[in-house]
Parts: structure tokens; C-alpha cells; sequence
């Protein structure tokens, strides 16, 4: 293990106020990010929604104790505020192992980014939450020019709007008459709130239809057709008569609004840069097909502002980019919405090696933004230790953490080399050491993680690290 110096990071700012095409029209970040209830509430004559400033704002009200983990146990009962304020550092300032760090110069860097990369490709961007399921990400996804949100349950969409978020994409079919009838009150109570979620078959809509009947709602539900991705993929209609069956079933209710089709590129069978693509034009043709035949059509009560086409998860939203330029004009301009999420902290496995960025380096890199940090706990033989972090604390879905850095108590950095991790337990990670390998007990291990969605949410409050180990904030979650 040579000693070595953690590199600093650049981050490559945004060159003034960014703008972004939606329907061909363009409009400021400020413009597609903040254009929330707030406004359209007061310009209804109603009260202003409290706005999502405010509301993270009131995150720093917070106490903080043994239930969030790895805080510094000289803090209980301080607010999260006060201990922000400190500026402790991860390392010497009373934290305790195994503790999760965001780095806050790679977290900037990839927010610029996508939203550098949405601006020069002409797309709406509606980042997936679920990946966080952080307000205060959401809101800095917002502020770098985000449309809105896009989430997968209805949970996360409660607590997207508990937080102000007034443009949401809900992913996902959304049946479940409890959450349509809590819809149906939160859009009749706000106006500004614009909601968005897929069907994909007859059964679902008449469900929904029947649910927000009952509930008296007054507002169309926004839906738009999921085109499944092929045999055997997950959600939405495999065929394109499927879809049409779907869109007449939305024509004969009173209480839904087809604005458009999207479907998820990532469960494309076999998946190829060709049929990846072949697939995305499926989606562009059925849009323009719906069009022809009328199906955005207003009604009396709610014309239609655009159409919505969307997809993009994070190993293929260059496709997205590529077919989504060649969508045809339209009865009305064209909402052409991305939905990566990934990319907010990227990671140093599964996304590091499909990144689309890697086939389009001209364009940029995102950077791994997490590292956990572990002890090690015991070291019984030359060839085995383990540290204090497991199952409970890293995410091992699509691959084992990476140890990438050994820390030693006086500070020194050395490479990770000749170390691996095999092996996790609930709360162990198991070691493996080349020969010769100086890894002793007490010196902390930094490892890198792969898939960003799966180490969220196994922490509740994740601290904002500077490059110097300084922690700046504090990051909640709510999963």
C-alpha cells in the first residue's frame, strides 16, 4: 500500500442562467424549476402552498441521536443545524465507523452535469427521486434546471410534496384507491400541482377511474401510455394495439387525461445500442401515431399544454438523446422527458462501468460521489480481516464495495491495493490480503459503492463532506 493524495475535485460550472427546451419553447431553469404551487395557488385566489425553501430549511430543526447512525455521540439532542454549523471533520471530529460520506465537490459536479448535458440535447429533466428519496437532492436537482421529480410509489410522491415539489412523474401504474384518493384532494387542492403517472392496461384504468369517482375528484388524473420494452420485460402494454386499447379505455372516463406515451429503455431484452434505439423509435412512432389519431386532443375542461414523450433511465439515456431528437412536429410542442437518477451520486461499480459517458467521453464523466468508511475490527491471520461494516451499512445487490483507500491513525492515505472485500455479513465485511499487505486494526478502510439507489436508503442521515474531510451538511432521507 503506497501513500498517496486524494486528488482534488474540479467542478465544472454551469455558464450563466441554463435553459432548457421543452416542447421546442425555450424557458429559463428558473422558469421550469420554480414555477411551483406557490404561484398558481395565488393566482387561483388560494393560499400559497408553504414553499419547499422553507420546508428544508426546517430539516436543520432536527435532533439528532443514536437513531441516526455514526453521529458523533457528544452530539445527541443538538439540532442537525447546530451540528452542521460546527464544520466537524469525518475523520478526527467524534464520528464513529461505519459512516457513509458525500462528497460535496463530485455531488456539484455531477448536478452540472446533467443539467448541462439535458440543456444541450434539448431535454426536460425529471431526475428519479427514488434514488435519494433526499428533499434536500431534489431541490438542488431543481435549482440546476430540473422539470420536477420523477418517483416510483406513492409514499415518495407524498413526501416530494411535502416538500414543495410541484411537478411530479410517477413512473409506475398508480391503482391503489387510498393514494387516488389522497391525489385527487392534493390536486383539487392546489392548482400549480401538475402529477403525471403510466397505465398500461384497461383493468388499471378502470380502477383508477372508479377510485377517483369515489373520492369526488375534480381535476383529471394526467396518465400516459407505458409501452413495455419488450417480452418478458417488466410493466406496460407489449404491443401497440395494446396502448390503443389502453388510450380509448382513458377516453371513455371522466376523470383521466392521456398527454402522452413513455416506457423505460433499461428492460429492453438482450440489450444493444441497436435495440435500444429500435425501441426508443417504437416509442417516437407511437407518440406520433396517438397524435395523428387525435388522442391529445383537449377536451372542453383541460387543454392540453404539450405532449409528452418520455424515458431514460441512467446506462442509456444517450439513445434517449439521440431518438428523442428525431421526434417529428407535433399538434403541439413536445415535452421530452428524461429520468436518470443514478447519476446524482454515480458509483465506483455498476454505473461507473455502463454510464453512457463512456460512449460519449466528448461530453463529459460523472464522478462516484460516495465512499463508507469502516474499521477494521479484527485481523486473525496475515490473509483475513474484517471491518465493522456489512450488510446493514453497504449496498451488495449488484456487487460487493470496492476498498479503495486505507487510513491510518495519524491520517496517512494509503492505496487500497491488495486488499479486497469477499465477502458481507449483516454487520461484517470480510477481507482478503496479498502477502505482505501492512493492514492493521484500527485503520480505517474507504470503500467505494456500487448502485447509488441501494446505499441511500440504508441511511437515514448521510453527512456532505468537503475535499479537506470537512463535514458541511447533512443530508435526510426518507425511505
Amino acid at each position: 500500500m503506497a501513500a498517496e493524495k486524494s486528488p482534488e475535485q474540479t467542478v465544472e460550472q454551469p455558464a450563466g442562467q441554463p435553459t432548457a427546451q421543452v416542447g421546442g419553447r425555450p424557458s429559463t431553469a428558473q422558469e421550469a424549476a420554480q414555477e411551483t404551487g406557490q404561484e398558481a395557488a395565488q393566482e387561483a385566489g388560494k393560499p400559497a402552498r408553504p414553499g419547499a425553501p422553507e420546508a428544508v430549511a426546517r430539516l436543520a430543526d432536527e435532533r439528532v441521536g443514536p437513531h441516526f447512525k455514526a453521529l458523533p455521540p457528544d452530539t445527541d439532542g443538538m439540532t442537525v443545524g447546530a451540528l452542521a454549523a460546527q464544520r466537524r471533520n469525518l475523520f478526527t471530529g467524534g464520528f464513529t465507523t461505519p459512516v457513509l460520506a458525500l462528497s460535496a465537490e463530485r455531488l456539484e459536479h455531477n448536478l452540472a452535469l446533467m443539467e448541462q448535458y439535458a440543456t444541450r440535447h434539448s431535454l426536460a429533466f425529471a431526475p428519479h427521486g427514488k434514488t435519494s428519496m433526499a428533499p434536500q437532492l431534489f431541490w438542488r436537482q431543481i435549482e440546476h434546471g430540473a422539470w420536477g421529480v420523477t418517483l416510483a410509489v406513492p409514499h415518495q410522491v407524498r413526501v416530494a410534496r411535502a416538500f414543495g415539489v410541484s411537478r411530479i412523474f410517477l413512473a409506475n401504474e398508480l391503482v391503489d384507491a387510498a393514494a387516488l384518493r389522497w391525489l385527487a384532494a392534493e390536486l383539487d387542492a392546489d392548482a400549480g400541482f401538475r402529477f403525471l403517472c403510466y397505465v398500461d392496461s384497461v383493468r388499471g384504468v378502470q380502477l383508477m377511474d372508479a377510485a377517483l369517482r369515489a373520492a369526488g375528484a375534480r381535476r383529471r388524473v394526467d396518465v400516459v401510455v407505458e409501452l413495455a420494452a419488450g417480452e418478458g420485460a417488466r410493466t406496460g402494454a407489449r404491443t401497440e394495439a395494446d396502448c390503443a386499447a389502453v388510450a380509448d379505455a382513458v377516453a371513455a372516463t371522466g376523470t383521466l387525461r392521456l398527454v402522452g406515451v413513455a416506457g423505460y429503455e433499461g428492460e429492453v431484452p438482450d440489450p444493444s445500442p441497436e435495440r435500444v434505439r429500435a425501441w426508443l423509435r417504437r416509442l417516437v412512432a407511437l407518440t406520433a401515431d396517438f397524435d395523428a389519431a387525435g388522442r391529445f386532443a383537449a377536451d372542453a375542461g383541460a387543454p392540453l399544454a404539450d405532449i409528452v414523450i418520455s424515458a431514460g433511465g441512467s446506462a442509456w439515456f444517450d439513445a434517449v438523446a439521440d431518438v428523442f431528437a428525431e421526434v417529428p412536429e407535433l399538434s403541439l410542442p413536445v415535452l421530452k422527458l428524461l429520468r436518470s437518477g443514478a447519476y446524482v451520486s454515480h458509483d465506483d461499480g455498476h454505473y461507473r462501468h455502463l454510464t453512457p459517458f463512456n460512449r460519449v467521453p466528448d461530453e463529459g464523466a460523472l464522478q462516484p460521489a460516495f465512499r463508507l468508511w469502516a474499521q477494521v475490527v479484527s485481523r486473525p491471520s496475515a490473509e483475513q480481516a474484517f471491518i465493522n461494516a456489512g450488510k446493514r451499512d453497504a449496498a451488495y445487490d449488484l456487487d460487493l464495495p470496492e476498498v479503495q483507500v486505507v487510513r491510518r491513525a495519524d491520517g496517512t492515505e494509503l492505496s487500497g491495493a491488495g486488499v479486497t472485500l469477499h465477502a458481507l455479513s449483516d454487520q461484517h465485511g470480510w477481507l482478503r490480503t496479498d502477502p505482505g499487505v501492512d493492514l492493521r486494526v484500527g485503520d480505517w478502510v474507504g470503500l467505494g459503492l456500487s448502485h447509488p439507489c441501494t446505499s441511500f436508503d440504508k441511511w437515514q442521515l448521510i453527512p456532505l463532506v468537503g475535499a479537506d474531510g470537512t463535514v458541511t451538511d447533512y443530508v435526510r432521507t426518507y425511505f
